[in-house]
């Protein structure tokens, strides 16, 4: 399955499509600093008023801020809502 999706990822990169366009692939959309929209995700692992981690395929991604919540969770897709400080992307190592 891992070498599927390497060779997906470089059929993407050579064509010149954006990476959302192979399945499974995390997209996070910032927009501005009041909503995170986050397709693709494996579950929230932090949560309180000021942090928010999610896991995703490759690691970690942590919301900071103030004031955030879930405004919306299905099992593709979640958003967060709030005072957006920082997003950062903790990658697991291989």
């Amino acid at each position: 399955m891992k070498q599927h999706r390497h060779i997906l990822q470089r059929l993407t990169d050579s064509a010149d499509l954006p990476a959302e366009a192979l399945p499974g692939v995390p997209l996070v959309e910032l927009a501005g600093d009041r909503r995170v929209l986050i397709e693709n995700h494996k579950g929230v692992t932090e949560y309180s008023t000021e942090k928010i981690c999610v896991q995703l395929n490759y690691g970690h991604l942590c919301i900071c801020g103030g004031g955030m919540e879930l405004s919306r969770m299905t099992k593709e897709q979640l958003v967060i809502s709030g005072r957006i400080d920082s997003v950062t992307l903790l990658r697991r190592r291989k």
